[in-house]
């Protein structure tokens, strides 16, 4: 039995290989944020994204906790804490045929919590960029 990309994203998720990552990754991949209005299309930036998003949410206290599946992909809710804050959210992930990436949505509650990682993300891609 081949691995589905929801299981290479899990897979990604505890091995932080970013090649990993990049293969997942279908070449006309949509990423959207809670904190940027339009949708970031391509390989190259959504890639940049979650690798950022790994290295903001992604502590020790980072967690899923609920899974729902469709034929096509997945939602998948997470928890974490960061500066005291808890975030919740959900990870709306569309896949192709061959189990890459397609479409990446982040949503995110509270509004103090949206508020935060739209400064953590800010910094994090602003270092990657320089």
């Amino acid at each position: 039995m081949t691995m589905t990309g929801l299981d290479k994203w899990y897979g990604y998720i505890k091995s932080h290989d970013r090649a990993e990552l990049w293969e997942l990754l279908h070449p006309d991949a949509v990423f959207e944020s809670p904190v940027v209005h339009t949708p970031q299309r391509g390989r190259d930036i959504t890639f940049k994204y979650l690798v950022s998003a790994l290295k903001v949410l992604n502590g020790d206290s980072f967690r899923y906790l609920g899974e729902w599946r469709s034929d096509d992909g997945a939602v998948l809710e997470f928890a974490t804490e960061i500066d005291g804050i808890t975030i919740n959210g959900v990870d709306i992930i569309t896949f192709d045929r061959d189990g890459r990436i397609t479409h990446f949505k982040v949503m995110v509650r509270p509004l103090k919590a949206i508020n935060l990682l739209h400064r953590l993300m800010g910094e994090q891609l602003a270092a990657a960029a320089g």
